[in-house]
């Protein structure tokens, strides 16, 4: 069977609840889309504001504090807040890559020697700690010159969760930590044998259908591994032919709408999900756009999804929201953005009127286009 680029599309968007928003709980919501984009503590509230029909901030306040919701780092070696019940397939899922990444070199002690610290720091960290207890434990026991390059591996080699610590998103600019419960991971490089698989399934589930290629980019594993889980999740996965003309996988029976379904605007926010998880990104992110909307350091700006595509960019600005449209938008678009503005730009101000105010210096770098105050 093939999908066109259209169909693939609105596959992603109806998963990723962006073509329509769920009356769903948090968590549940946070379950569908398997996983949020962390970095920026803000925007896993953007997010399930973009998806969730009568989104209460205070809910996933709550979820983070009870954690139903958790944060951690994961995938990509990211911050992601994930549903409790997937961080630890998640998270033996992508061991490999964070003991390659996480004890390697950088951390001036031998990996087995940062490993053999991981069942102390968790007892040390069963109650939450900050950064200066964490670093004054390890100092106790490696030295203050190698306390840094050890805590630079453990803090995403170790299964920590990120503490709430208050603030307008629930996480401060000082993290704490906490044990994420469940023991140390399993010794060496490899992660728990069908962990991958799993995490295969889940990554379908919320981004599907999508390539061998894909799925190694979502989680940052080798297309090797993916390509072995696949072949043993056998029956469970079938196959499709993408738009251009490579192989596709997905879940029989998951939905994915026609190619002329609706896909409302949205205003999605930085490193949102959508624009990460895939190797190829021209499904929501035209290829002219993307070096506009995805730096070279790594920043995701803020976009305007407008047809279920990216069409441009968005901040928030004394008054309301600034969008900047990379091409020329009809009227009646400008009327829908203006709407989901106003009901964004109440939830910022009731939390952060100035979100992402740090990376204000992109936009004098934007490609020219449609500028308007869309009042809040």
């Amino acid at each position: 069977m093939r999908i066109s680029a259209r169909e693939l599309n609105r596959a992603t968007l109806h998963r990723q609840l962006l073509l329509e928003r769920a009356p769903l709980e948090v968590a549940e919501g946070v379950r569908r889309v398997v996983a949020l984009q962390a970095q920026h503590a803000g925007s896993p509230y953007v997010a399930l504001w973009n998806r969730l029909s009568g989104f209460d901030p205070a809910a996933l306040d709550a979820a983070f504090a009870q954690r139903e919701v958790v944060k951690a780092t994961l995938m990509r070696i990211t911050l992601h807040a994930v549903h409790a019940e997937d961080y630890r397939v998640f998270r033996e899922a992508v061991q490999p890559t964070l003991y390659a990444s996480r004890l390697g070199s950088r951390t001036g002690l031998p990996p087995t020697e940062v490993q053999n610290l991981v069942p102390g720091l968790l007892a040390f960290a069963e109650v939450p700690r900050g950064t200066a207890e964490i670093k004054g434990w390890l100092a106790e026991r490696v030295g203050a010159a190698a306390r840094d390059g050890a805590w630079w591996g453990l803090r995403g080699y170790a299964p920590l969760h990120h503490h709430p610590t208050g603030g307008p998103w629930s996480f401060g600019e000082r993290p704490s930590y906490v044990a994420a419960g469940g023991g140390p991971p399993a010794a060496g490089r490899e992660g728990e044998p069908g962990a991958l698989r799993r995490l295969v399934v889940r990554y379908l589930e919320g981004f599907g259908p999508a390539s061998v290629a894909d799925v190694a980019q979502f989680a940052m594993v080798r297309r090797g591994p993916v390509r072995e889980a696949l072949r043993e999740l056998d029956d469970a996965v079938e196959r499709l032919e993408g738009p251009d003309g490579g192989e596709l996988f997905d879940l029989p029976g998951a939905g994915r709408p026609a190619g002329e379904t609706p896909a409302p605007p949205r205003l999605l926010g930085m490193w949102d999900s959508v624009l990460l998880a895939y190797a190829d990104r021209g499904r929501v992110v035209p290829p002219e756009y993307r070096r506009a909307v995805i730096r070279v350091n790594g920043d995701v700006l803020p976009t305007l999804l407008v047809d279920g595509w990216v069409a441009g960019v968005w901040r928030p600005v004394e008054g309301g929201i600034e969008a900047t449209a990379f091409h020329e938008l009809p009227e009646e678009v400008w009327d829908a953005l203006a709407e989901e503005a106003l009901a964004l730009y109440s939830l910022l101000a009731a939390r952060d009127p100035r979100l992402y105010h740090r990376y204000a210096h992109w936009w004098p770098r934007l490609p020219a286009g449609q500028r308007r105050l869309l009042p809040g």
